[in-house]
Formats: C-alpha cells, structure tokens, sequence
C-alpha cells in the first residue's frame, strides 16, 4: 500500500527510537538511566509479562485469525498482527531501557539531610506554599503521585542541597527562590517493598 494511504512515517513500525508507549520521556545524551529497586522490577515484571503472557496470546489468535483464509479483509489478523508490532516495539524499548539501567536504591541515603537520587523533598516558595515531591527515575516518575524525574528542573535545582538551603529554580515565569524544608529517605528494609 502506498505510504501516502497510512498514517505510519517510514520505518514506524521498526523505529528503535520510538518508545513503546511514547508515554515516557527518552534519556538525555550520556545520562545514566537511574531507577529504584522497585522501578527495575516493574519494568522487569512488565516485560516479562508481554513475553510470556500477552504475545503468546496475540500470536494464537493472529493464527487462528490466518487460517480463516483471506487476511485482506479479515479483521482479527490485521488487528492481531497490529498489536503484535506494538508489543514487539514495547519489548525492544523496555529491553534497551533495562540494558542502561542503573539501580540506585534511596534507602543507602536512609538518615541523610542532603537531597540525592529517591529523596521525598519538601519545601515551600516565596509564597509560603509548601509542596512534597520525590525525585526518582525517568521511567517510574508519575507527576500525580508527587514524584518528579531526577532530570526535572526542580530535581535539579534540589539536588544537593540541605534543610534550610534556597534553591534558584527557572521556570517560564522567571526564577523561583525556593527553600528546603525537610528532605526523608525510606528506610532500608522498605526499600524492598
């Protein structure tokens, strides 16, 4: 079929640059990919369960799908084949991202007052609001949940620095003076949690 009929850029399907769920930021140049305990082992569990649960599964019915005879037309096969790209494409990109994987586990910090990788950060802004983030991995960070990537602006501005400390943070507005309140680590036998 002609590229100009399909909504796929060329080589979508096999582009190893492209995230399996484009959810995920990709890593800075020469950055090391720092993640948790329990973030390696979600990504870990992730694909493990594409490779021996779902794909066997997609694989099955794109065969069964096959065998009805003409695939042109036939629904369940190019739906199948279809999902089988992006599981493919999802096992790839959590393959490489596991490969670069640093496990960093927070609670070595346990006891420390210094902002490092796994810290759980409050501050407060010249405003007097308060806010309680936890710096983690790029691929485990979920901004609902008051976690930030260890590469965000604020992470950045943070690390390092103690109680008490003010922190220039840049942000679209202009720069932001921000203090440090309280920096915590998980203790280690929750870290395995």
């Amino acid at each position: 079929m002609n590229k100009a009929f399909v909504k796929e850029a060329d080589g979508a399907a096999g582009d190893d640059d492209e995230e399996g769920s484009g959810a995920l930021p990709p890593l800075p140049a020469g950055a090391r990919n720092y993640i948790t305990p329990q973030g390696w082992r979600r990504l870990r569990e992730e694909l493990m369960t594409l490779l021996d649960v779902e794909r066997p599964r997609v694989v099955e019915a794109v065969a069964w799908a096959a065998s009805n005879g003409d695939r042109s037309e036939n629904g369940d096969y190019l739906y199948g084949k279809k999902r089988l790209r992006e599981i493919d494409r999802r096992i790839r990109w959590l393959t490489r991202r596991l490969d670069l994987a640093e496990v960093a586990d927070p609670s070595a910090h346990h006891g420390s007052d210094q902002v490092f990788f796994g810290a759980t950060v409050t501050y407060a802004n010249a405003r007097g609001e308060q806010r309680r983030i936890r710096i983690l991995g790029i691929d485990e960070a979920d901004a609902l949940r008051g976690e930030v990537s260890w590469v965000a602006p604020i992470a950045r501005a943070l690390l390092k620095a103690r109680p008490g400390d003010e922190v220039s943070l840049v942000t679209p507005g202009g720069v932001e003076v921000i203090e440090v309140l309280a920096v915590a680590y998980p203790p280690p036998d929750q870290a395995l949690r």
